[in-house]
């Protein structure tokens, strides 16, 4: 199975994560580059507050997810959502099968139902809190995601 695992990331996190999937899956990868600068104390304020009007954002993105048998899509949560960066990627692509992970501090809140709304039913999902030993659900998640 032809898989892209395609992550959004302002710190770090949850691009290790992505490339921990994608190395469990020999995947190809995609990091969706968010043109506003979210860098710093101002880009986390506005980062939350963009997330929370459910906003969207001026992306680049290298690799066509329609072109692949499964795309696995990353996001961190930011205000109970998804970040503006992967409400515009999900938004502008077509998808043959999806999964979601998250990576957070609290709760994913309802990221996944809205990221599902955009996209499709996912066939799996990972959720990872910064507290969380990854690499055994990381694991699971990706055994997971060969059956299907």
């Amino acid at each position: 199975m032809k898989t892209l695992v395609t992550f959004y990331s302002r710190t770090g996190n949850t691009r290790k994560i992505g490339e921990k999937i994608a190395a469990t899956l020999r995947a190809d990868m995609d990091e969706i580059i968010d043109k506003k600068n979210r860098k710093g104390i101002i880009g986390w304020i506005s980062g939350g507050r963009d997330s929370f009007r459910k906003k969207y954002t001026e992306i680049e993105a290298k690799k066509d997810p329609s072109k692949y048998d499964l795309a696995v899509v990353g996001t961190p949560i930011w205000t109970g959502s998804a970040t503006p960066a992967i409400r515009t990627y999900l938004s502008r692509n077509k998808f043959n099968k999806i999964a979601f992970f998250c990576s957070c501090g609290g709760s994913k809140g309802k990221s996944f139902d809205e990221m599902e709304k955009l996209s499709k039913k996912p066939v799996a999902v990972l959720v990872l809190r910064q507290s969380e030993s990854s690499d055994s659900k990381i694991k699971e998640f990706c055994a997971e995601l060969k059956k299907n």
